[in-house]
């Protein structure tokens, strides 16, 4: 059999990039095989090198809510490019969109535009510990927040995906300020508050988690940890650079009426293309340099481009979108759930409008600990059978599927066949 263009490419790749890719999922380790090469896409489809086409449910890791390439969004980005793509100095653009987070958002009062999720992470934490005069942080096992060196200690995402809890490189001492709870568990929180008192500068979490696959927050969760945050003096921190813009209009903090000190946000607010961004607090972000002596700077912060798209792509939602959007989610949801049924697999679906993870286990998924309980091989099964079959889902179990306005429930119903065929080649664990 001939090889596949995208397989030549992937063996070129794999001599000038580490492993053969720009960020590790990519590479297809937890399921198999190798990646198709994509050349280009539109709405929710993606076409790869090789002719194939594939139902898109990764959807550039969740920032697409509208689709690829969107003309009005493409032809705004010609007209952009076409004054200037970088110039590290402030333009009107960036007082727009800040102007309409601000406005979305209302516990973010000041925002501060960096380039990628992790930028925004770091940068909220440094704010929290120069506030508070304190170094510890609480983060959540399987929670995701970058690739920050305080953020790599029972990470979720891609370091779940290769079975790298903590990586390699990590100092010690970085490691040692990182302490561990259990997410939807209270009461372990409350136990490293009261372990390190006046020692914790913040606990930061993904409100949905989303890097664990979709976990929703168990009732009185969220509220708990602003009660414990409140009680003890520490920053709360909202990573919602999954959950913000996708949940609704102000994030899943609107959904659940929890009021974070500080938020961090992306994918969305790019409108696909790389950005990030922090706020909450005026008295906390004040003291953000210029404004104050916490250190944080970018040369592309604020590029024109990615404002341009940012502020296209918030401008377009809608209550009307994400009522359509809840509607796709929870047909696909129940269509996974049924198909799955009536093939003897055990299988949960969690789901959060928008987003959904299919869990290959029988049990409910609420933590880390029933997240990695799931059967991965399963999993991985499944996704080689979808992709033949011109669907195509996150390349790991513990990601999240996002849908978009692009999205029609023909495409929904299209991959709901083909997860009835598909689960044909998925046998339980024994």
């Amino acid at each position: 059999m001939p090889q596949s263009e995208s397989s030549r490419l992937f063996n070129r790749a794999r001599r000038v990039l580490p492993g053969g890719v720009n960020s590790p999922v990519r590479a297809f380790g937890a399921v198999g095989g190798r990646p198709p090469f994509i050349e280009r896409a539109r709405g929710a489809r993606l076409h790869d090198v090789d002719g194939r086409s594939y139902v898109d449910y990764v959807m550039s890791w969740g920032p697409l809510i509208h689709g690829h390439a969107p003309p009005d969004l493409t032809r705004a980005l010609r007209a952009a490019a076409g004054r200037g793509t970088s110039f590290g100095a402030p333009t009107a653009r960036e007082v727009e969109l800040a102007r309409l987070v601000c406005r979305l958002v209302p516990s973010i009062e000041r925002v501060r535009f960096v380039n990628s999720g992790t930028e925004a992470t770091m940068s909220a934490v440094r704010v929290a510990r120069a506030a508070t005069g304190r170094d510890r942080i609480v983060k959540f096992a399987g929670c995701y927040h970058g690739h920050g060196d305080a953020f790599l200690v029972q990470a979720g995402s891609g370091a779940t995906t290769l079975g790298v809890p903590t990586s390699p490189g990590v100092a010690r001492a970085t490691a040692a300020d990182t302490l561990i709870a259990t997410y939807n568990d209270i009461e372990s929180v409350d136990r490293l508050c009261s372990a390190h008192r006046d020692a914790i500068a913040a606990v930061i979490v993904e409100p949905i988690a989303g890097n664990m696959g979709v976990v929703p927050p168990a009732p009185g969760f969220l509220d708990g940890l602003r009660g414990l945050c409140d009680r003890n003096g520490s920053v709360l921190i909202f990573d919602e650079v999954i959950s913000g813009f996708r949940a609704s209009k102000g994030g899943a903090q609107a959904v659940y009426g929890v009021t974070p000190d500080l938020t961090c946000l992306g994918k969305i607010i790019g409108g696909g293309l790389p950005v990030g961004a922090y706020g909450g607090r005026a008295d906390l972000m004040e003291r953000v340099s210029p404004a104050g002596p916490v250190y944080q700077a970018g040369t592309l912060s604020g590029n024109p481009l990615a404002m341009t798209a940012g502020i296209w792509a918030l401008s377009k939602l809608s209550a009307l979108l994400y009522r359509r959007l809840d509607k796709l989610g929870g047909r696909l949801a129940n269509g996974l759930r049924d198909a799955a049924r009536e093939a003897g697999v055990p299988l949960t679906v969690n789901a959060a409008g928008s987003v959904l993870t299919p869990f290959f286990s029988a049990g409910p998924v609420t933590d880390y600990a029933s997240a990695t309980a799931a059967d991965t091989d399963a999993y991985a099964a499944f996704f080689r059978a979808m992709l033949e079959r011109g669907v195509y889902p996150p390349p790991s179990q513990f990601e999240g599927w996002f849908l978009s306005d692009a999205h029609t429930e023909r495409d929904v119903d299209r991959t709901v066949r083909a997860a009835r065929q598909a689960l044909a080649d998925v046998r339980p664990a024994a």
